[in-house]
């Protein structure tokens, strides 16, 4: 019996260990994964990469980095340092855009040298999702809910008190001398500018819904445009890569002409006084796979309507961009921070989304809007036939 038992553990011992394949289970992965060279060449491009750029992994390979993503494009630095230090790097919200899709995506990367092959470095993307950028754009839209509600208090609670307060001093001001009329005169003017602030916050608290009609969204930039370039914008230069397909934006052109001129504004203070060298990129396109789900319904409205103001100027700071679009919050010295918080406001009251992504010498504001059902089908319809 000892015998039959030593022949049947020799024969368990005998059973090779099940081993996995390494490509497979990368090829499993769903955040596109490659092995770059030295040299930047790519060495190993799994299915998720191939469905990313959409490229096969043959041609991949057949490929540079430097050959599938845009110049100037984050992503190389960020190789060249993981070149440099051998070091492991974790980065997030980094864009990439590459010739084979249109726009740009946003993605977290992660990559290192492989311990084995030093020489060579894996990227892990991973794409930041839709759902990800509605709920910062909920966070705005409740920010001006707020901001809306204290509009309301500061124009009963504040500009009545200040109209008795600039009356008092105008009638107090002819029997006083020169020297304490110029302390009324300076009492009218802190009060006048107190009540233009309240009335932009104002603005915040006006709930009616907008006069829409069909607006041409072109025709709203090349006006915001032509305003810049004879005003605080001059000299600046300005590149217009516009899809002539794009249908109307059903909206306020007026409301909308202030959101663009806004972020125009914006976009030419980054970029401050290097008007020589300043850029600024108008751009439209049509993206059909953006659905926003409305909370607290099973509806989702369709944003295909892409509108992007991009600027080289000194991009916006890392601790300022989750609070971008609160009130209150400003990179200008002698700014409200209210702005921005009122551009969110017109587009959330349009049914869309505003997003932002910045960084030094790239800043991008790309704003979402929707178009009435049946354009969408018809348009979709001949872009398919």
């Amino acid at each position: 019996m000892s015998s039959k038992a030593t022949v049947r553990k020799s024969k368990i011992e005998a059973v090779p260990p099940r081993t996995v394949d390494c490509e497979s289970l990368l090829n499993a992965l769903p955040h596109p994964v490659l092995v770059v060279g030295e040299d930047e060449s790519i060495v190993f491009a799994n299915a998720a990469a191939e469905a990313f750029f959409s490229m096969s992994a043959s041609m991949l390979m057949r490929s540079r980095l430097s050959d599938i993503v845009a110049f100037g494009c984050p992503l190389m630095a960020l190789v060249e340092q993981v070149q440099a230090t051998g070091a492991t790097i974790n980065e997030y919200g980094i864009e990439i855009a590459t010739p084979r899709f249109s726009g740009s995506k946003l993605v977290d990367l992660y990559g290192g040298p492989l311990p084995e092959e030093p020489r060579n470095m894996f990227l892990m993307l991973q794409q930041r999702s839709m759902a990800q950028m509605i709920e910062r754009q909920l966070t705005h839209r409740a920010a001006a809910r707020s901001v809306s509600g204290m509009a309301g208090v500061l124009a009963h609670e504040i500009k009545n008190p200040l109209s008795g307060i600039r009356g008092a001093a105008q009638l107090l001001e002819p029997g006083l001398s020169d020297e304490d009329r110029a302390l009324t005169q300076l009492i009218c003017s802190e009060t006048d500018r107190i009540r233009t602030l309240v009335d932009r916050m104002e603005v915040f608290g006006d709930e009616r819904p907008l006069a829409k009609e069909a607006v041409n969204i072109h025709d709203v930039l090349n006006h915001v445009r032509r305003i810049a370039e004879h005003g605080f914008g001059h000299g600046i230069r300005y590149v217009e890569d516009y899809d002539p397909s794009l249908p109307h934006v059903l909206g306020n052109r007026d409301k909308l002409v202030q959101v663009f001129l806004n972020l125009l504004k914006n976009a030419a203070e980054a970029i401050g006084n290097n008007h020589e060298t300043g850029r600024i990129i108008l751009q439209t396109a049509f993206r059909p796979g953006v659905r926003l789900s409305l909370p607290g319904t099973d509806t989702r409205v369709s944003l295909p309507l892409m509108i992007q103001i991009e600027d080289n100027g000194c991009g916006i700071p890392e601790h300022l961009k989750p609070h971008l679009f609160d009130p209150f919050v400003t990179t200008k010295t002698t700014g409200s921070g209210l702005g921005l918080a009122l551009v969110a406001k017109i587009i959330a009251d349009h049914g869309g989304i505003i997003e932002c992504d910045s960084e030094p010498r790239r800043t991008i504001f790309r704003v979402l809007l929707p178009m009435q059902r049946s354009r969408i089908s018809t348009l979709q319809t001949s872009r398919e036939g």
